[in-house]
């Protein structure tokens, strides 16, 4: 059975403004108590498996995963390939804050194992990076970026952020122009969204969130593609672009719906040996995470079985967000062409209607529908 894996670090140097991720500020003695419970809650699955894993890719996300040192990121990557049969050309990848990176972190993290940096820049514009709440400077991240290619790391990922509040359409495709001329080998571009039970939602609501309007929005989504596109990034994802040979392994994986294992609080796991599959996620809340490892229990909750229709749908609106397409040739052999009456009637009718394409046996959403993509992906849940 092949799995990535995902290993969760919940905690910041301190909340963004924007995050509704299962994060918290760092008080700065959690650390090493974490990571056991990491690797205690690695044995414990592996010990639960009914079968052999083999793990092509191993993803550090949180949170803020660059607040641990390299020695404990390097424990985890052991226990990976003691417990998981970490592949030998395994892509590992780090999310890190560039205000935490030192040349000797970094060094650190290369010499553990790690092969694939992702760097939260955000923004080039200290207002803004100040705005969103966040924990670096403009200077730290140029920094953070050249000393990760003087540790040797040869595949770096950026984050910028657009739609933000101030942020007009020149300022964006300024930011762009510093991502390429950084060139990273990929680059993740996303819209700021106003998630529930952010203080972002909080001043949004009582007016205090000024963002750019429908259109401007709608023109940097355009601008980015555009961009990124013109200096040679292939657009693979909704909001990824990346070099040839350099998209996320670990990120398709998820668009593929192949089995991945998440460790930590309230990581998320996927498997799926039957073609239907299983999701489960681990308690979020830090104190029952850590109950549950020193009472030698998995920390899993909200288990679901997926039914044959779950299954169908999630190939369809997963599969779709990789501009590629989607082939509906494996799906027919994995459900039958009667599962899949309902969802081929939705794509004739979207196909007539000029927002998916279709070329043989494979479609994929047609360039007008990528800004309109969460719309179509609605019709297939």
């Amino acid at each position: 059975m092949r799995a990535g894996l995902y290993i969760h670090f919940p905690f910041c140097l301190k909340k963004c403004l924007y995050c509704d991720f299962n994060s918290t500020a760092w008080s700065g003695d959690e650390l090493s108590g974490y990571v056991e419970l990491l690797l205690r809650e690695m044995e414990l699955r592996h010990e639960a498996l009914a079968e052999p894993v083999q793990t092509p890719t191993l993803y550090f996300g949180g949170g803020t995963p660059s607040l641990m040192a390299p020695v404990l990121v390097g424990r985890l990557i052991e226990q990976a390939a003691l417990r998981f049969g970490l592949e030998g050309d395994a892509e590992v990848t780090l999310e890190a804050n560039p205000g935490t990176l030192t040349p000797e972190r970094l060094s650190g993290y290369r010499a553990a194992g790690v092969n694939r940096l992702s760097l939260g820049i955000q923004s080039f514009e200290e207002r803004l990076l100040q705005r969103l709440g966040r924990a670096h400077t403009v200077p730290q991240a140029l920094a953070a970026f050249d000393q990760a290619r003087r540790a040797g790391f040869d595949n770096v990922s950026i984050d910028l952020m657009h739609s933000l509040p101030g942020q007009s359409l020149d300022d964006w495709r300024a930011a762009l122009g510093q991502g390429i001329a950084l060139a990273p080998e990929h680059v993740s571009a996303y819209a700021l969204s106003v998630e529930e039970g952010t203080p972002f939602e909080r001043l949004y609501d009582r007016g205090e969130l000024i963002l750019p309007g429908e259109e401007e929005a709608a023109r940097m989504f355009e601008t980015t593609a555009e961009l990124l596109t013109g200096a040679g990034y292939l657009h693979y994802e909704i909001s990824n672009f990346g070099r040839p040979g350099r998209f996320s392994r670990h990120n398709q994986s998820y668009w593929s719906r192949l089995s991945y294992l998440g460790f930590g609080s309230g990581a998320h796991s996927f498997w799926n040996p039957d073609g239907l599959g299983r999701r489960w996620n681990n308690a979020a809340d830090l104190d029952d995470y850590r109950a549950a490892i020193t009472a030698h229990l998995l920390p899993e909750r909200e288990p679901v079985e997926l039914s044959l229709e779950d299954a169908v749908s999630e190939s369809f609106f997963l599969g779709l967000r990789v501009l590629t397409g989607l082939e509906l040739s494996p799906l027919k052999a994995a459900f039958g062409e009667e599962a899949l009456a309902g969802r081929l009637a939705q794509v004739d009718e979207l196909l007539r209607a000029g927002l998916l394409v279709a070329d043989g046996e494979r479609i994929r959403l047609a360039d007008r529908s990528v800004i309109i993509a969460n719309s179509i992906f609605s019709r297939f849940l």
